[in-house]
């Protein structure tokens, strides 16, 4: 019987060793058993979340060796053999098949960009020189060929291709393709945020790069979906649709990232690839946080945070007039944070102290004696109603005009008093204590900064990540010697 894929199967990333040089063996095998044990319907390695840009020849095919040879028949292996030389794909297509996968995975041939007979001639020539399933695999956004649905219509006639994984994420295009054709092979999710609309539409299942670490998830939406309970898929799918989001935008950054976090060490990845980069800092804590939230990583609070910054106390405190001798034995915890881009971009500085301790001190001076340009003012919900613990907001960049003041004094302003409420509702912020505590946050909006929604939201998030990095006393000093190469200012790279 032809091979028909469906159900949930992971795009694999591939391990590394610590230095990222080599593929790892035994971290290959582990994470293979943990997808497996989480129940996925097969396996897929050497694809887009793999890397496989980022590998030699000679490295896809161990890398695809290794998890046959360790899956032992368990489940099916999908091999990514795709390529843009049509003789290299086929090499690495009866590679596959030799090995003993069940069927091959084939990304339309990229860079060069060939036209639809370019393209029907790759995969006409692949399927008659190798007998074995092949999965068109259509991803527009990191080849820049679109396989149209007309050519997939045509290429279904050709008896080994049993399918596609669409990864573009457009909803007309994978419909047109099911009214044509899904009778005859099967379609494959390959967009982590539209599985459910995918998969109610008629799709057989999905390959994500997310399925490597919430499989359980992913095949509790794919069971409701069979059962005809569309609420419970909805909700399952909201429920991790911001985890779907980010591991979709950064792709083996974001799986990679998550699966180090849970405990299953996969090692970094190659570059260009960068956390800091396509998995931006702020994106990491948002994966860090939306995984606490669905149980798989434990919360834990850090009653004791050490200063870790690269720029002086006395710089981020100038505002507030300290002199050296007392940030010298200064107690607080400071966090930073980034959220945005472009003009509307939020980048916030949090310091918490003891209202009778130092940073209680520098409060009452920045309010008594203001640096022109940079006047402190409480955050506030409402007129006359400050948040607790009080919490100041100083201007980063100098004030010049009334538009830019009333960005600052505006949604800067409302979006950090939202976010040290919702900081004490979640306990990121001991409520017993806030009377007894002072913030002091340095908010930076951009001069050019004109929608204000945007901006409020942009704060809003930042200040949330800054007040939880400083309690939490995260980056940790591993943490900065890890990322100092990779570490960068959000303009440093805009022209």
């Amino acid at each position: 019987m032809i091979f028909k894929p469906k159900g949930v199967m992971p795009a694999l990333v591939t391990p590394f060793t610590d230095d990222g040089n080599k593929i790892d063996k035994s971290r290959i095998k582990n994470l293979v058993d943990s997808v497996i044990d989480g129940g996925v319907s097969a396996l897929v390695p050497c694809g887009t979340t793999g890397e496989f840009q980022n590998l030699s020849i000679n490295e896809r095919k161990k890398t695809i060796e290794i998890v046959i040879d360790h899956t032992n028949g368990r489940v099916p292996v999908i091999a990514a053999t795709g390529h843009s030389s049509t003789k290299t794909t086929i090499e690495l297509t009866q590679h596959a098949k030799d090995a003993g996968a069940e069927a091959a995975l084939v990304v339309t041939p990229y860079y060069h960009k060939p036209t639809d007979r370019g393209i029907y001639e790759h995969y006409r020539t692949l399927a008659e020189a190798v007998d074995l399933p092949i999965i068109l695999y259509n991803i527009p956004q990191a080849t820049g060929v679109n396989l149209s649905w007309q050519m997939v219509e045509d290429l279904v006639e050709i008896p080994n291709i049993i399918g596609l994984k669409d990864s573009s994420g457009e909803l007309r295009y994978m419909l047109s393709v099911l009214e044509k054709t899904s009778t005859k092979f099967s379609v494959l999710c390959g967009h982590d945020e539209v599985v459910l609309p995918a998969l109610a539409a008629g799709a057989s299942g999905m390959i994500l790069a997310s399925a490597n670490i919430i499989p359980d998830i992913w095949i509790e939406l794919y069971k409701s979906i069979n059962k005809a309970d569309l609420e419970k898929a909805r909700n399952t799918q909201l429920g991790i649709q911001k985890i779907a989001r980010i591991i979709a935008k950064s792709g083996p950054v974001g799986a990679k990232a998550a699966l180090n976090m849970l405990g299953i060490k996969v090692g970094p990845v190659r570059l260009p690839l960068s956390i800091g980069g396509e998995l931006t800092y702020e994106e990491f804590e948002e994966l860090r946080i939306a995984l606490e939230k669905i149980g798989k990583l434990e919360k834990k609070m850090i009653k004791q945070a050490k200063v870790t910054t690269k720029r002086p106390i006395a710089e981020k405190l100038a505002p507030t007039g300290l002199d050296d001798q007392i940030i010298k034995t200064l107690k607080l915890k400071i966090g930073e944070s980034l959220a945005g881009s472009g003009s509307e971009v939020a980048h916030v500085e949090i310091m918490v102290g003891l209202r009778d301790g130092p940073l209680g001190e520098a409060f009452a001076k920045a309010k008594s004696t203001p640096s022109a340009g940079h006047e402190p003012l409480l955050a506030i919900l409402e007129p006359n109603l400050a948040v607790k613990p009080t919490t100041m907001i100083i201007p980063t960049v100098t004030i010049k005009n009334m538009r830019q003041a009333s960005m600052v004094y505006g949604p800067a302003q409302s979006a950090a008093a939202k976010a040290v409420i919702d900081s004490v509702k979640d306990r990121t912020l001991p409520e017993r204590y806030v009377d007894d505590l002072i913030i002091i946050a340095n908010v930076f909006v951009h001069p050019s900064a004109v929608d204000r929604k945007r901006v409020y939201i942009n704060n809003y998030k930042a200040t949330r990540h800054a007040i939880r990095r400083a309690i939490e006393g995260r980056p940790k000093i591993d943490d900065l010697l890890k990322y100092s190469e990779m570490s960068k200012h959000p303009f440093r790279y805009t022209p």
